[in-house]
């Protein structure tokens, strides 16, 4: 048994949103260091680009899928393989911050396997709004549209919590609605991008998922609703 002097003050990071982020900030630094000439050759100067376009999500690759029918699995798994490549070190360190800290939030109250369901559930939702809103040749890269939707399950929860002390649940989206006004701001001072659907649809898509994955969240749910 474990003395009470010796508990850590801070509850250890599940394992899996560490393997997470260390393999979204890993493959960033092996880009990094291939186009510092310190790694694979003079070809590794290439490997990100390369991966970008056989890994990155693509509108065009979807429309095509779309139109004739065919999903190969190559272009498939694309929905799954661009959250783990970003335009550069910081992004993907912002992103593996994002997700350490909403991760970890998640995984504590819905599990682990549930957890991962909903980052990449999330990036998919991203990636589908993003081609089917949009018409933009810009690939889709970065592990945001995921960490929107574990920012979305935290919403949930918070909504949750707040519904039962019976305070007001709007200040539930407060961290979504800072966040929106953070990439206004940013668009509007260094230009704007259309990235910025696929991260709101990646929340919605957290969100909305979480009335099912939160363990008794879907019952809680129809109790307030019967109660309304």
């Amino acid at each position: 048994m474990t003395h009470p002097h010796n508990e850590s003050p801070v509850n250890p990071l599940p394992p899996v949103v560490v393997a997470l982020a260390l393999v979204i900030v890993g493959i960033e630094v092996v880009f990094n260091l291939g186009a510092r000439g310190l790694a694979g050759g003079p070809a590794a100067i290439g490997w990100r680009a390369d991966w970008m376009e056989r890994f990155a999500f693509s509108d065009r690759v979807f429309e095509w899928m779309w139109e004739t029918g065919a999903w190969p699995i190559e272009h498939v798994i694309r929905f799954l393989s661009y959250p783990f490549l970003h335009w550069t070190f910081t992004q993907a360190l912002f992103a593996g911050v994002i997700l350490l800290a909403m991760g970890k939030i998640v995984a504590e109250v819905m599990g682990s396997v549930r957890m991962l369901t909903l980052f990449f559930a999330s990036s998919v939702g991203g990636a589908l709004a993003f081609a089917l809103l949009l018409n933009d040749p810009t690939p889709l890269v970065g592990a945001f549209p995921g960490d929107y939707g574990l920012i979305g399950g935290f919403t949930y929860l918070l909504w949750l919590r707040l519904g039962q002390a019976g305070a007001n649940q709007v200040r539930a989206f407060s961290l979504i609605g800072v966040l929106m006004a953070l990439q206004l701001v940013f668009g509007l001072l260094f230009g704007a991008s259309n990235f910025w659907v696929a991260d709101l649809f990646g929340f919605l898509t957290g969100f909305t998922l979480s009335v099912l994955l939160i363990p008794g969240g879907f019952r809680r749910l129809l109790e307030r609703l019967r109660r309304q």
